[in-house]
């Protein structure tokens, strides 16, 4: 099973929020910026706003679901924070699953998988 490099330092968060190309929609916002690391690290951000702890922990493990399905097709060597929106409580995984992939495939960060077999 491969092993998600995960974002804790408050330091690497406001880089990505500085620096970084930013996507919002429905439920998400996806932060992302190349990194010099030959693999992919996700930061998850569910502000005090959000609810309380049951719910801020219940979104953080559908981010994290959402991006494990679908961790081969991103580009590697990239630092992505996600951050939850209001809407997302009551978001089915499904729901918060095709918010993130739409947001990777605007900022470009989504590979084709077919590509990634005939390469």
């Amino acid at each position: 099973m491969k092993k998600t490099y995960v974002i804790k330092q408050n330091h690497e968060f406001r880089r990505l929020y500085h620096r970084g190309k930013s996507v919002a929609n429905r439920y998400l916002v996806l932060y992302c910026l190349k990194n010099r690391l030959g693999h992919n690290r996700l930061g998850l951000t569910v502000s005090a706003k959000y609810g309380c702890a049951v719910e801020r922990n219940r979104a953080k493990r559908l981010f994290r679901e959402a991006y494990r399905l679908h961790e081969a097709e991103f580009k590697p060597g990239f630092d992505f924070v996600l951050v939850a929106r209001a809407r997302m409580q009551g978001a089915s995984c499904a729901d918060v699953e095709k918010a993130l992939l739409k947001a990777a495939r605007d900022l470009h960060v989504v590979q084709d998988v077919k590509e990634g077999m005939n390469g």
